[in-house]
């Protein structure tokens, strides 16, 4: 079980990896709200077709829509919304290691929406951690005052925080559901969001026909980064803690700047993987990984020459 919790944890990571790639190749010739919309639709149609092939069905209308309706508002179409146009302006490497800042606004978040999931000495030492890092790969940026590189940080900071409120919402409101339940009707009811919003800004029946490489980019994350993204990931939490699954944030990053620098042939600075290091190392103390190897060298020590 260890041994395929391990494989599905890489394949998510391989999964989300590489959607920082596919947003930065699709913005460059579709609107970022259009682009959005078909990689929810896409995504939506994938996962109801598999649900129904299951036997399964979307529940009757109540509650439990209203709460999806939240979370697909600060899950989906806003984050989404926000990345893609962000990536007009920044390198697909920078925004997926940004968007490795998402357990550290949730960690925050959640000692003050939840009952049991409070700061620790340790978390505060992560989070400051984390926010140091953040503060090496936007202050450059920020001194040099608000231009579109600016702007396109700032809304991927903003999609990174909507992910841990939306993280939060869920865990407060959202539990037990069947695994592929939640998630198609996120995608639905994110697609009901985003499509006045196309009609109206984008017109999209007058775009020209996107290049195939900009098509096949929207077509893989809306079936692999996204779809499949959310099978393997419901599917990991059903056999493994949640603390298992967050380590899933140390190596997205890593797929998406080696995407970036080799793939589209990005630049990072210095600033930018020490701001790099930070948050990877912020996150990892949020999460109890070095307190686990001390707390078990600790324990052989105290077996081999006593307390």
């Amino acid at each position: 079980m260890k041994f395929k919790n391990f494989l599905l944890l890489m394949l998510l990571a391989a999964l989300w990896g590489p959607s920082f790639l596919f947003i930065k190749v699709g913005v460059a010739e579709i609107r970022p709200l259009t682009f959005v919309l078909g990689r929810v639709g896409i995504a939506a149609l994938v996962l109801y077709g598999i649900l129904r092939w299951q036997g399964g069905r979307l529940p009757g209308w109540g509650a439990v829509w209203k709460h999806v309706a939240v979370v697909a508002l600060l899950h989906n179409s806003l984050p989404f919304v926000l990345f893609s146009w962000g990536e007009q302006y920044i390198d697909s490497a920078l925004a997926s290691i940004l968007n490795g800042t998402t357990p550290l606004f949730t960690i925050v978040l959640a000692h003050f929406l939840t009952d049991d999931d409070h700061l620790s000495p340790a978390k505060v030492g992560g989070v400051v951690l984390g926010l140091g890092g953040l503060a090496f790969l936007i202050g450059p940026t920020l001194l040099g005052g608000f231009e579109a590189t600016t702007w396109g940080l700032l809304a991927v900071v903003v999609a990174s925080i909507c992910y841990g409120v939306a993280i939060v919402y869920v865990r407060n409101h959202l539990r037990g559901l069947p695994p592929l339940v939640a998630p198609t009707m996120q995608m639905m009811l994110a697609s009901l969001y985003l499509v006045p919003l196309v009609l109206w800004l984008d017109r999209p029946l007058g775009m020209s026909l996107p290049s195939l490489p900009v098509l096949g980019s929207w077509l893989a994350l809306g079936v692999l980064g996204t779809a499949v993204a959310f099978i393997v990931y419901y599917r990991l939490i059903e056999s493994a803690d949640a603390s298992y699954v967050s380590m899933v944030t140390y190596i997205v990053p890593v797929f998406g700047v080696l995407l970036g620098v080799l793939v589209l042939h990005e630049r990072l600075t210095w600033y930018t993987y020490l701001g790099f290091g930070l948050i990877l190392l912020g996150v990892m103390v949020v999460n109890g990984v070095f307190k686990g190897r001390g707390l078990g060298r600790r324990r052989r020590l105290q077996a081999e020459f006593g307390d």
